[in-house]
This record gives C-alpha cells, sequence and structure tokens, in this order.
C-alpha cells in the first residue's frame, strides 16, 4: 500500500498509523518464532527492573487488569515470570520476570531490531519527530473548543434601556 503525503492533520494520522500496523507485522513476525507476542514483550519489559503488584504493572503497561492477567499466564506457563500471592491480599499477586523472562526479553529486542531494516535513510530524523510527536501528547496540553481564543461575548449592561 503506497500513500501519499499530503498536508491535511487526516492525511497524516492515516500515514502515521498504516506506518505504526508495518512496524508492528515486521514485530509479530519477528517475535513469533520465540513464542512471544507484543504485548508479552511489554509485559517483560515493564516488570525486568523489578518486581511489582499486577495492578501496579497493568497501570504501568496501561491496560486493565484482566486483560494482563491472560498475558501473564502465558508467561508464567513458559517460564518467563512468576506470580506469587500476597499472603497480605489475596487478591493481590507479585510478578517478576526469571531468569528465563530476561534471557527471552534480551532475544526479542534483538529480534525486534532485526525485523526493521537499519539503513532506511531517514530513521534518525523520524526517531527524533516521532519522539517530540509522543511527548507532545504524553504531556498535558490546555483542552480548546470550538471558539475558544475568541473573546467572550460582550455581557448586558443592566442599566441599558431594553426595546
Amino acid at each position: 500500500m503506497i500513500l501519499a503525503p499530503e498536508p491535511h492533520a487526516w492525511d497524516g494520522y492515516r500515514l502515521l498509523t498504516a506506518a505504526a500496523r508495518l512496524v508492528q507485522r515486521l514485530h509479530d513476525d519477528a517475535l513469533a518464532p520465540l513464542g512471544l507476542t507484543r504485548a508479552a514483550v511489554i509485559a517483560l519489559e515493564a516488570v525486568a527492573p523489578g518486581p511489582m503488584y499486577q495492578e501496579q504493572l497493568a497501570a504501568k503497561v496501561h491496560v486493565q487488569s484482566q486483560t494482563l492477567g491472560r498475558v501473564l499466564a502465558r508467561l508464567e506457563e513458559g517460564g518467563l515470570v512468576t506470580r506469587t500471592r500476597n499472603p497480605a491480599d489475596r487478591r493481590q499477586f507479585q510478578v517478576q520476570i526469571t531468569d528465563a523472562g530476561n534471557d527471552a526479553l534480551r532475544a526479542a529486542r534483538q529480534a525486534e531490531r532485526a525485523a526493521v531494516p537499519a539503513d532506511f535513510d531517514g530513521w534518525e530524523t523520524l526517531s527524533e519527530q516521532l519522539a517530540r510527536f509522543v511527548d507532545f501528547f504524553q504531556t498535558p496540553q490546555p483542552r480548546t473548543t470550538p471558539g475558544a481564543g475568541a473573546p467572550p461575548a460582550p455581557k448586558p449592561d443592566p442599566a441599558a434601556p431594553r426595546d
């Protein structure tokens, strides 16, 4: 699919989503032989620095705890993470990456890097622009509404004569 860039915001959105889908497919194909998914790699990356409770991990990766639970169950079955029930609150599980999980994460990172050609002329510029884009949208922005910025309508003068 070849898209011609146009200077409209909607076209920029379409280009961005098309590019993201293409890269995601490349990553999916690279991770499949490792028995991993992008969701699994995201979970492993998030828990790699240290153990945390499943709810904390879910918040960190911006998913529902139940959704993450399915991913963690597969990772646990594969020996890539452990989940330990909190004795003080049996509803909570502490998640910790295993040595095998760290090995899988290293292999996944290598596979993802190899999936996208490094010789594309423009990666550095694209990366810088995308970083600015992400930073812009992750930084809270004042919400504007149509007509915002226009001066407020004058309030009626109570002393003015009425028709």
